[in-house]
Parts: C-alpha cells; sequence; structure tokens
C-alpha cells in the first residue's frame, strides 16, 4: 500500500478531487435523481437544438422585401412555394438526394472488402498499414483534402503529368459532377470502415470454416453468411454517410467550383451573399424534411441497422 496521496498516479487524484467536488455540490450521492442528472448535457444540446430549429422555422416564413431588405411581419408559405418552384433549386435538390445515394453506394461497395480484409487478416503488419491508412485522413481537414485533389486532379497536377507522358492530352478531371462524387467518396469511406467493422468483427471466424466444410465457395460464403450477418453493418454505414453526404458543403462548394452545389452551398449564398434569410431558413428546413425522410424509408423497409445500439425488435 502507498504511504502518501502523492505516490498515486494523478489521473487517480484527479479523480478523487472531482468526487470530494461532487460529494460538496450532491452530499447524499445524489440519490434518486442521479441518473437524470447525467442526462442534463444531452437535453440541454437537444433544448438548443430544437431552439434553433424553431427559429429557422419562424423565419422560413417570413419573405424579403428587397425594396426595404426588411422581413415581413406575417407568416406565409412563399418561400417554400418558391423553393419547390425555381428550376434552380429543383435542380439543386436533385443533384443532392442523386449525388447522396450513389455516394452511399460506391462507398459501401469499396469499404466492405476494405474492412473485412483488415479484420479478418493474419498479418499484423497489413492489419496496421490499413488502420494507419484508415486513421490518417482524420488529421487532415476536409477543406485542405479538397484543395488537395484540386493540386493532384489539376490540368496541371499530377495525374495529367502521368498521362502526358504516355502521349494523352491533359483531361479535365475538376469542376464536374463526377469530381465532386469522387471527394465525397474518399471523404466518407473511413466513417464506413468503422461502422462496418464493428459488425463484420462479430462474425466468428468458424461460421465461414462451417459453410466451407459444407460445401460453399468463398462466393457463396459471401453471399449468403457474411453479407446477410453483416447486414446491420451496413444499414449503419449506409445512413451515417447518406445523411452526412446530403448535407455536405465544402465537396461540392471546391471540387464542383461552384457549378455543382449541393442545398447546403445553396442555403449558404442566401444566407451570405443574397441576404435572404428567409429563403436560406426554407431551403434548410427542406433539407432537414428530405434527409429525415430518407432516414425514416430505410428505417422502414430495411431496419436501423447498428443505429439501433442492439435494441431487439418487437
Amino acid at each position: 500500500m502507498r504511504r502518501n496521496l502523492s505516490s498515486y498516479p494523478l489521473m487517480w487524484r484527479l479523480m478523487d478531487m472531482l468526487e470530494a467536488i461532487f460529494k460538496k455540490i450532491w452530499p447524499k450521492g445524489g440519490g434518486f435523481w442521479s441518473p437524470y442528472l447525467m442526462l442534463s448535457p444531452a437535453i440541454l444540446l437537444v433544448g438548443l437544438l430544437v431552439l434553433g430549429l424553431g427559429y429557422i422555422g419562424d423565419a422560413s416564413l417570413r419573405t424579403l422585401d428587397t425594396s426595404t431588405f426588411l422581413f415581413s411581419e406575417e407568416w406565409s408559405l412563399t418561400n417554400y412555394e418558391r423553393a419547390l418552384i425555381e428550376p434552380f433549386i429543383r435542380s439543386v435538390i436533385w443533384r443532392s438526394i442523386l449525388g447522396a445515394t450513389i455516394v452511399t453506394m460506391i462507398t459501401l461497395l469499396l469499404a466492405f472488402p476494405y474492412t473485412y480484409v483488415m479484420v479478418r487478416t493474419r498479418s499484423a503488419f497489413l492489419r496496421k498499414f490499413l488502420l494507419i491508412t484508415l486513421f490518417l485522413p482524420f488529421f487532415i481537414g476536409q477543406v485542405v483534402r479538397a484543395y488537395g485533389w484540386l493540386i493532384i486532379l489539376g490540368k496541371q497536377g499530377i495525374v495529367n503529368d502521368i498521362l502526358g507522358l504516355v502521349g494523352i492530352e491533359p483531361l479535365r478531371m475538376l469542376f464536374n459532377y463526377p469530381s465532386v462524387l469522387f471527394g465525397l467518396v474518399q471523404y466518407m469511406f473511413p466513417f464506413a470502415v468503422l461502422m462496418l467493422a464493428p459488425a463484420l468483427t462479430a462474425i466468428p471466424e468458424e461460421i465461414e470454416a462451417a459453410a466451407e466444410s459444407l460445401g460453399a465457395s468463398w462466393v457463396e460464403t459471401m453471399l449468403h453468411v457474411i453479407f446477410p450477418m453483416a447486414k446491420s453493418g451496413m444499414i449503419g454505414a449506409g445512413l451515417v454517410v447518406l445523411t452526412l453526404s446530403l448535407t455536405d458543403f465544402a465537396m461540392p462548394a471546391i471540387l464542383g467550383g461552384g457549378t455543382q452545389d449541393f442545398v447546403a452551398n445553396a442555403i449558404y449564398d442566401q444566407f451570405f451573399r443574397t441576404s435572404d434569410q428567409g429563403f436560406g431558413s426554407s431551403l434548410a428546413v427542406l433539407l432537414i424534411v428530405i434527409g429525415s425522410f430518407l432516414v425514416w424509408v430505410v428505417f422502414v423497409l430495411v431496419g436501423a441497422g447498428t443505429l439501433a445500439m442492439g435494441a431487439k425488435d418487437k
């Protein structure tokens, strides 16, 4: 047993201090209300979110008078009608939904084999290499990564330099829809792998061995055993990628060059370029509605996946 408190680790002493402070504030240890006290940060965050949504909802119902630049006192649905009628806004909404769907499918298609190799490989070196490759992008911000792709894929970039060595004319690989999707897939890939890894890790290797011992080929084992058992992880990963892609701002703005805007970019323009906060708020509400509807459809059709966090279906 250690003789004085200074010999204890610093973390232990900090925890003792926190415990002493808590006892002074809450002498009886919290009693019945302790569990509810733990929920207070979450309740505060949700309360602030609801408050912000209420403000946005109120602003979305007020129209801007362009002669006085004042907002109307009365509520109306003019901003929503305008958002649904204007061809440009409808094309932006459609582009966002289509882009998020394509990015989700491609990302899952790429992330699944990567995750499978990462959790199944017996090589410690390969596993570490895959983990480092996975986590390294998290240390680089999304904007920095997007500008990095500008350097790599630009007309004077590395890729075109290599193509020039074999006699191919420089290609225009930026400021179009595929370049935005490429940037989003690259950005979402680590999120999908992190969501898939627990689901694939939970599948015992003995089940694969049992399937193969019964005569199933590797492809049949993947299709009839691994995919169904990893379904919850794929759903969770798909939902995360879908919602993040739908609301992304940086990739469409930088790799799209202002010609491939998503809804988030249109909201930014209304708030900070045209100063029409009412119309921008209506677009924000529409984005929330569209995202919630897509998530609801997935929940109804295939369930919540790993986002249900172990809850059992009734």
